[in-house]
């Protein structure tokens, strides 16, 4: 029996206060915020960071001092206590209009319509307004709840469990290529331009500097209106990128194979021009959204080593700078195929995703000599430079590989950096008997 975790999402609440109402919430958020600042303090002086320590310490005073209740109080110092978990080095001061933590001690959902919000004056019936989306999974809210302050207008972030489906058993892989020029390309040759975020952004970049450029107090005005804007835009079209692939892995029963691309801002290099555009490239988040929303409806996700994706040929599996021509262009010197680079990129990373499993499933009937070394090998320390792969299933179990998969020779060789080679470019070519051809 298998037991696959909850996933949490965040719902967002708006609400919806009146003028008295948004007074004392403003009023009750500035004594929170004051409280659990004073509470940081008086641990990191005393150097002590846990939540009984701090409690002992100053909980009498936050009731006096700042006119919590004592809920309040016990959740302003669970606030300084979880920035303490992350770092001990610095005393922490919260904004005044920071996040307000409500557990069910300090609010109520009274049905879909309102909630029940403990204030310093009391309970206040706060009414609630959100979307579709939020209403098919209210029920589903329980525990607590963020109350957050954003331009103006209230919030409720309130965080909740959806059982993800388990895995299907997929025999294929739909590969993602991610990029700047386009956003995201697949194995089947559908591209998702990032020309309309790139045309946002330096419109933005613009109308930014225009208003700096002025300095006048209308012009602020502008400017705060304006913050966050391209972001916004950004993450929806992750959103609408993210949905579309997820649901072509659904409705054709394949995998998503994805490329890791952690690290590569501080191991590439870019010209000045480029660095405003590299460094709002939010590939991090399109990655999140393909994961949880592919979760969701039970599609595998597999992310593989992007290494020399771009450079090697998706059907013959020679790899050479001088194959990428220009950023769209592929022409592979060995058998003259082309295509779009990014596509050819893609069916690469969909054949390290179809390959990953034989290589895996070749390191455990493997038996290298003595046994120490197999724990050596586990860790990537070490690589034999023989293995006896001699293993009938292997060809039966990944028969139904791409054909670009089934051309290459898996092989250990990681040259000290414990990952797998692919490419023809670095696999030897080995007797039948010593690698497995899938």
């Amino acid at each position: 029996m298998s037991y696959v975790a909850p996933m949490k999402l965040t719902l967002q609440l708006r609400l919806l206060p009146d003028a008295a109402q948004r007074g004392l919430l403003l009023t009750t958020l500035e004594h929170f915020n004051a409280a659990a600042s004073f509470a940081a303090k008086i641990g990191f002086e005393a150097h002590v960071f846990s939540q009984a320590s701090i409690h002992q310490r100053c909980y009498r005073t936050l009731r006096d001092r700042f006119g919590l209740s004592a809920q309040m109080a016990v959740r302003a110092i669970g606030k300084a206590v979880e920035v303490f978990h992350r770092d001990k080095t610095r005393c922490p001061v919260f904004r005044p209009h920071g996040a307000m933590t409500y557990d069910e001690r300090l609010m109520s959902f009274k049905g879909m319509a309102h909630v029940s919000l403990l204030t310093l004056e009391g309970r206040q019936i706060v009414p609630l307004v959100f979307g579709e989306y939020q209403r098919e999974r209210f029920d589903r809210i329980k525990g607590q709840c963020d109350l957050i302050y954003r331009k103006g207008m209230f919030f409720l972030y309130a965080s909740i469990d959806l059982p993800p489906k388990p895995p299907v058993e997929v025999s294929e892989f739909l590969g993602v290529d991610l990029g700047i020029a386009n956003l995201a390309v697949d194995s089947d040759g559908r591209q998702y331009s990032g020309a309309p975020v790139e045309k946002v952004r330096q419109r933005q970049h613009r109308l930014r500097q225009r208003l700096q450029r002025v300095g006048t107090k209308g012009a602020r005005k502008k400017l705060k209106r304006l913050s966050g804007r391209e972001a916004r835009f950004r993450r929806h079209e992750n959103h609408c990128i993210s949905k579309a692939l997820v649901v072509t892995c659904k409705d054709t029963g394949r995998g998503l194979a994805l490329e890791n691309l952690q690290g590569i801002r501080a191991r590439t290099r870019f010209h000045k021009a480029q660095r405003a555009r590299i460094s709002g490239w939010a590939f991090r988040q399109l990655r999140t959204f393909l994961e949880y929303k592919a979760a969701l409806v039970g599609v595998p996700v597999d992310v593989v080593d992007p290494r020399n994706t771009s450079r090697t040929c998706s059907r013959c599996g020679h790899c050479e700078p001088a194959n990428r021509k220009s950023q769209a262009a592929f022409v592979c010197r060995h058998c003259a195929a082309s295509l779009h680079a990014d596509v050819n990129a893609a069916r690469n990373i969909r054949a390290r995703a179809a390959c990953k499993p034989a290589l895996e499933l070749a390191r455990a009937v493997a038996f290298p000599s003595p046994p120490a070394s197999r724990a050596a090998i586990g860790h990537g320390r070490c690589a034999p430079s023989v293995w006896r792969y001699a293993e009938p299933r292997l060809h039966a179990r990944f028969a139904g590989a791409p054909p670009a998969a089934r051309r290459l020779l898996c092989r250990w060789d990681d040259g000290g950096q414990g990952q797998p080679a692919f490419t023809r470019g670095r696999a030897q070519a080995l007797p039948d008997s010593q690698a497995v051809r899938l």
